[in-house]
């Protein structure tokens, strides 16, 4: 029998969120609220297939992602929403067979890993342990009443006005032994103005039976939920703080910390420079003493040591290597990668391309699935037409070559090593090496046309 599993409820409607998408696929920050549950759970120790995610509402799109994202994650559904109660009894199948059932409410993306280590270390020591925090404002939270070492949950319009004051609140997780809730999940009735079933009063049936139940505390701020979209911008500004602060205690550099924003599966070395109004996201890497200017984006980035980025350029799944410089102004996607010491410039876009050591793209150019060799110098205004309307097409230029200005690359086509172009030219056959490919109409200029147009024009006025 395996020790411990974990159900995560995704199932509610989230109708308080008033979006098509449902609510547990939120983003908070770079990625949807039950990203940060589940991970947080894998993140202790707990395999996969031992994490259960409960759907019901818009399950399609929560089922379609964790199974894409978290492939060894198991999915149940949970057809009619008929409260807690039921859900967790739904979902008997998967749990029944453990020794110990934590249940985690969806959309508590901050919880963080030390706190469920240590309910889970609390484990066993009471046949239901629900969790707790002490609320500031306790609002219509259920309180919890602690009596001869025994606790209950009483719903706040229920409550007396001795009980309103109390400020420790349910946060709607448990800690089960799975026999001792085997005993009593089918005597959970519906008996109330909602006609739910709760899992709240298995805490009620568990007194009762003699059993012992018993709070675990967590922090308040690791149990702030997500049901509203001001819910959803408070936990981002909150994840968004976390996670800023662990980057300037490992020595990274953030002038401006109220403008910036960093994903959780973000990495960064100490020394590295992040500017204002920076946005780093997906499973970035930044290294050591890299700068990152004013405005830039960038996701699934790896960025080596000494980078420099001016400001302004927008990076997705490239990788900039040691000593590179882009910017401003520059769109790198698509898998392309700087090697060493290479350069894009301003208003440069790379498309999956590759740009050797030391060469350099300065400025108003495209390159599309383009190879480029060492120390290359691309002129202004150049392009590899990529595209012939169903195929991309590839354009090899090799190392130490020297691009005109204007040049358009008619791929698939190559440029051999130590060749040139001239200004405008297009280039549609191979430039053997150390030749100069001219692939430009010759010049013809007509004799007084300027001065013709003028008497034309005025003879008809």
């Amino acid at each position: 029998m395996n020790k411990l599993c974990v159900l995560i409820m995704a199932a509610g409607k989230g109708t308080r969120m008033k979006s098509a998408l449902p609510k547990v696929l939120q983003p908070v920050l770079d990625k949807p609220v039950i990203d940060y549950v589940i991970q947080n759970a894998l993140s202790v120790g707990i395999n996969p297939e031992n994490v259960c995610v409960l759907v019901g509402s818009g399950g399609e799109l929560v089922e379609e992602h964790v199974r894409k994202k978290f492939h060894s994650v198991k999915v149940l559904w949970q057809r009619e929403q008929l409260g807690t109660g039921h859900a967790v009894k739904t979902a008997r199948e998967f749990w029944k067979d453990y020794d110990d059932l934590i249940v985690l409410n969806g959309d508590l993306p901050l919880m963080q890993t030390e706190s469920l280590k240590e309910l889970i270390e609390s484990c066993g020591k009471n046949d239901c342990t629900v969790i707790t925090f002490n609320a500031k404002d306790p609002a219509s939270y259920g309180r919890i009443i602690r009596k001869d070492n025994s606790v209950s949950i009483i719903e706040f319009k229920d409550a007396s006005p001795e009980q309103k004051e109390i400020h420790e609140v349910n946060a709607g997780c448990y800690a089960f032994k799975v026999k001792s809730l085997e005993k009593i999940i089918y005597n959970i009735t519906n008996n109330n103005s909602q006609k739910e079933y709760y899992i709240t009063d298995s805490l009620g049936l568990m007194n009762d039976a003699g059993m012992s139940t018993g709070a675990f505390i967590m922090p308040e701020g690791d149990m702030l939920g997500v049901n509203t979209q001001r819910e959803l911008s408070d936990v981002s500004c909150v994840m968004r703080e976390r996670i800023i602060s662990h980057w300037l205690n490992e020595g990274v550099r953030i002038p401006d910390t109220s403008s910036v924003y960093i994903g959780s599966d973000v990495k960064l070395s100490s020394d590295a420079v992040i500017m204002p109004n920076v946005q780093i996201y997906g499973e970035s890497v930044i290294g050591s003493n890299a700068y990152i200017g004013s405005g830039s984006i960038l996701t699934n980035a790896i960025i080596g040591d000494n980078v420099r980025i001016t400001a302004y350029a927008v990076i997705e799944n490239s990788e900039l290597k040691e000593g590179s410089k882009v910017g401003a102004f520059v769109y790198i996607r698509d898998g392309s990668c700087l090697e060493r010491n290479a350069y894009a410039g301003k208003f440069v876009e790379l498309k999956n391309s590759s740009i050797g050591e030391g060469s350099k793209v300065p400025h108003l150019s495209y390159m599309g699935d383009a190879t480029l060799g060492h120390d290359v110098n691309i002129g202004a205004g150049s392009i590899t037409c990529n595209y012939d309307g169903e195929h991309k097409n590839k354009t090899h230029i090799g190392n130490n070559c020297f691009i005109g200005s204007n040049t358009m690359f008619v791929a698939p086509v190559e440029v051999e090593d130590g060749a040139a172009t001239a200004a405008g030219s297009v280039i549609t056959q191979v430039v053997p090496e150390n030749a100069l490919g001219v692939g430009r109409a010759r010049q013809k200029n007509i004799a007084d046309w300027s001065l013709r147009k003028r008497i034309i024009k005025s003879s008809q006025q």
